[in-house]
């Protein structure tokens, strides 16, 4: 795995930069509002992918597991632009039974453009929400800030 693409890690917060393209833009040049979704799912997938987990490997389980975004709240406060460099911030603020609480915010250099609260939940191949295994329950736990 090449990490140097998943971005880092820096006190609980992890950190991805992310160029604007030509396809991430509405007709303006300014990045399109559903782009900053996929953007903090970059992140959220990275930054678990640094803690060493992976979603092949919960679907592998005996009992397999899955994230889902069950709730986003969220504030467009200004737009990115085409050949920007962006970067997602994501940490971890509660993790309870089957959902865990992240807080991402957007930055192109020290503006704010974009934050999100996100719940996820944990659910099993049937959809139906279910206790992450200790392990990565543990892991995720030492990331709260």
């Amino acid at each position: 795995m090449n990490n140097q693409l998943c971005g880092k890690i820096v006190s609980k917060q992890h950190q991805l930069p992310i160029r604007i393209y030509y396809e991430d833009t509405d007709f303006s040049g300014r990045v399109y509002h559903a782009s900053y979704l996929r953007f903090c799912e970059r992140g959220r997938t990275d930054y678990l992918r640094l803690l060493n987990i992976h979603h092949d490997q919960l679907a592998q389980l005996e009992k397999p597991l899955f994230f889902v975004v069950r709730h986003m709240d969220i504030d467009f406060l200004s737009p990115a632009k085409i050949d920007d460099v962006i970067k997602v911030k994501t940490h971890f603020t509660q993790l309870k039974g089957v959902r865990f609480i992240l807080e991402q915010h957007i930055y192109c250099n020290d503006l704010l453009l974009f934050k999100a609260v996100v719940t996820c939940a944990i659910v099993d191949d049937h959809g139906k929400p279910t206790r992450i295994d200790k392990a990565t329950q543990q892991i995720l736990k030492a990331q709260l800030v």
